[in-house]
């Protein structure tokens, strides 16, 4: 998916947006996710800059993002995101 400018629902910054599937691909062909979740379901996913998207994939596996992290009001109340997210918004923003 292509990426456009908007603000970040993590950083608050205004900058290019990346799509991140709040159920990774990665697991969408387990038979758990194939069960309790639709195509549809697997499919979401939220808008979020490059630097949250690197963040959200650094602090996190694939499984726990896909049990405990799969809706974009958990990530944002998550505690090394939210340090993460204040320490960006600190930062010069620079869109190319």
């Amino acid at each position: 998916m292509a990426d456009h400018i908007d603000q970040c629902p993590l950083c608050q910054r205004q900058l290019h947006l990346t799509f991140h599937h709040l159920i990774p691909k990665k697991v969408h062909r387990r038979k758990r996710f194939r069960k309790n979740f639709s195509a549809s379901e697997l499919a979401r996913g939220v808008w979020v800059c490059r630097e949250c998207h690197n963040a959200i994939h650094r602090f996190f596996d694939e499984m726990t993002l896909a049990r405990e992290l799969n809706e974009l009001s958990l990530l944002q109340s998550e505690p090394r995101l939210i340090k993460h997210a204040e320490w960006l918004r600190k930062r010069r923003v620079r869109v190319r």
